[in-house]
């Protein structure tokens, strides 16, 4: 079972050890000794959850929350803010900032994993996240689609899903399936946040299926740039006498035995430019056609409705 991702940034050695040691048999523990090393982690890694010192050189705890949490695509990610004993401003600056709670340093462990579980299980229920990616879930989806209608901008959103996914369940296990939903959740984010500007969102509808908010006029740039990155990735997923082979064998719905090539990626872009958009139900009934259209080529690719409604 996968472990929960923390990221721990203070510039004092010693308190990075100490959370090390009360964290690490619990949840994955990455590091960083100041809140710029740290905000580079966060790009690369996409941690579960963040602690992070109050004061500390190069960018401090308070800048490093408000760039996480004026993020749209980061800002999800709960932050525990670490202050020294009796600092009342530095607990202030910090809940102004966006932390979502702090510890006073000493902290006891116990009350530290406890603080934490407990933030990382009203995270989930608050932002009705996947709970495999804690991208946010449909209810979410439903509200930013409704906002973009709301807002009469020109957007684009894509409907993603990788293909023959299941015959790669049953071949090499759902926890690698799983390996594989959670690198395509950080490769959207990546590409988002490199690609989409400042109104991006992307959200998780479950299993395999994705979906993202992006200016019309980037849509084709990030889907260009999101199957390059995909192509590129998927022979990692497989094993090195599977790679040469090119394919696998697998069984299809019907359980029959047969050839599957690698994994792909189908996308379908809906655009507000070419349909007039009044309720999020078209824009879901224009996305599953487009896509189910883009599985058609047998290979990564993406279809942009271009017949104007």
């Amino acid at each position: 079972m996968r472990k929960e991702r923390i990221l721990t940034i203070d510039d004092d050695p010693d308190i990075l050890d100490v959370l090390a040691l009360t964290l690490s048999g619990h949840y994955e523990v990455i590091q960083a000794a100041n809140g710029k090393e740290g905000l580079k982690l966060v790009h690369s890694k996409n941690p579960d959850l963040i602690i992070c010192d109050y004061m500390m050189p190069v960018m401090n705890g308070q800048e490093f929350c408000k760039s996480i949490k004026k993020d749209i695509l980061l800002r999800h990610i709960p932050v525990i803010m670490l202050t020294g004993k009796g600092d009342v401003k530095d607990m202030v600056g910090g809940i102004e900032a966006g932390s979502d709670d702090y510890i006073v340093k000493p902290f006891e462990p116990d009350a530290l994993l406890a603080r934490i579980r407990m933030i990382l299980r009203r995270t989930i229920r608050s932002l009705d996240a996947n709970p495999l990616t804690h991208l946010p879930g449909n209810t979410s989806i439903m509200e930013e689609l409704q906002h973009c209608i709301d807002s009469k901008r020109n957007f684009a959103v894509g409907y993603a899903d990788i293909d023959t996914f299941k015959s790669y369940n049953d071949k090499y296990g759902f926890e690698k399936g799983d390996e594989v939903i959670r690198e395509l959740a950080r490769l959207l984010i990546k590409v988002l946040k490199e690609k989409g500007g400042p109104d991006t969102f992307i959200g998780h509808i479950g299993g395999d299926d994705f979906v993202f908010i992006a200016d019309d006029a980037r849509a084709d740039e990030i889907c260009k740039r999101i199957i390059e990155e995909f192509d590129n990735t998927v022979p990692n997923f497989y094993n090195s006498v599977d790679r040469k082979a090119g394919y696998i064998i697998s069984k299809d719905r019907q359980g029959n035995e047969r050839k599957f090539d690698f994994l792909s990626l189908s996308i379908g872009v809906v655009s507000s430019a070419t349909h007039k958009i009044t309720h999020v139900a078209q824009i879901s009934e224009i996305g599953a056609e487009l896509k189910k259209y883009a599985k058609s080529f047998e290979k990564s690719n993406y279809v942009r409705d271009k017949r104007r409604k």
